[in-house]
């Protein structure tokens, strides 16, 4: 069983999952609307996984006698300036989402709840694996610009990303 205080910071993670889902779908319609629709393609798939995170977290809720409680997902952002500005804040907020799942295995350490920490685990591998995609596109685009043939190039090589 779940305590208390886990249980409101693991739906305090599914919020926040969600809120991520919901600013990669908003920076996803930023893409198609600058015609960059390898852009378009990965933030949305990006969308896909954070759902898949929050669901993740729904399921060990419930596999472990405590109740989710859903909270309001923010109003993402609309407009954004570049690729180079969105995979910025793709950046900035994986980070920010890292800091979040530690603090959460955290406290499921001090509770001494093993099964939560290996649970979590997962998330800390794919939070490593997460990072490393953002930065990756965020130096190509430091490299490129943000026009011209490279940019063109380096968009059908982020759609040519598979559902994972």
């Amino acid at each position: 069983m779940l305590s208390t205080t886990l249980t409101d910071a693991i739906n305090d993670q599914i919020a926040f999952e969600l809120n991520s889902a919901y600013m990669y779908l908003a920076m996803s319609a930023h893409c198609e609307t600058r015609n960059l629709p390898g852009c378009a393609k990965w933030l949305r798939i990006q969308w896909q996984e954070e759902v898949g995170h929050a669901m993740k977290l729904y399921d060990m809720v419930h596999e472990r006698g405590g109740r989710v409680t859903l909270q309001s997902i923010d109003k993402p952002p609309a407009k954004f300036t570049s690729a180079l500005e969105v995979f910025k804040q793709v950046m900035a907020h994986e980070k920010k989402v890292t800091a979040s799942i530690n603090k959460l295995y955290a406290l499921a350490s001090k509770e001494n709840d093993y099964a939560m920490q290996v649970a979590l685990q997962w998330f800390i591998a794919e939070q490593v694996e997460e990072e490393k995609h953002a930065g990756d596109i965020v130096a190509g685009l430091e490299l490129i610009g943000d026009s011209g043939t490279a940019l063109y190039m380096m968009d059908k090589q982020l759609g040519s990303r598979a559902a994972g």
